[in-house]
């Protein structure tokens, strides 16, 4: 397994929807959350949303064969349950599948509600 150095290389590994999905997703974050730190932890895309943030205060993404994990904190996924309709989701994490259009909208939304709980 290869141990990557930066978000840029990881992304490099993929291909097609997967490696599109995956850009989409970065550049929502850097939208939504343009003062975060990119950064690779658990070797996957991790975005620390405040200055020197641990993993409870960042938003990791990763690609798979089939889908796009989205790992926004599990306050995130509580709060957006419903909205996730359809979509494989576990306490912490959500799938959004290869075969679907990414819902830009809704993890637009998910970032801004994660930044607003980390400055409470």
């Amino acid at each position: 397994m290869n141990k990557f150095e930066s978000v840029d290389e990881y992304i490099e590994t993929y291909e097609g929807k997967a490696k599109e999905y995956l850009q989409q997703l970065r550049n929502i974050i850097k939208t939504e959350a343009p003062d975060c730190t990119e950064l690779i932890n658990y070797n996957i895309a991790a975005y620390a949303l405040v200055d020197g943030g641990k993993r409870n205060e960042q938003i990791m993404f990763a690609g798979f064969k089939n889908h796009i994990g989205f790992y926004p904190h599990p306050s995130t996924i509580a709060q957006f349950w419903d909205d996730l309709f359809g979509f494989k989701k576990a306490k912490g994490s959500v799938q959004f599948p290869l075969s679907r259009p990414l819902p830009k909208k809704l993890i637009g939304k998910m970032i801004k509600y994660r930044l607003e709980e980390l400055k409470k």
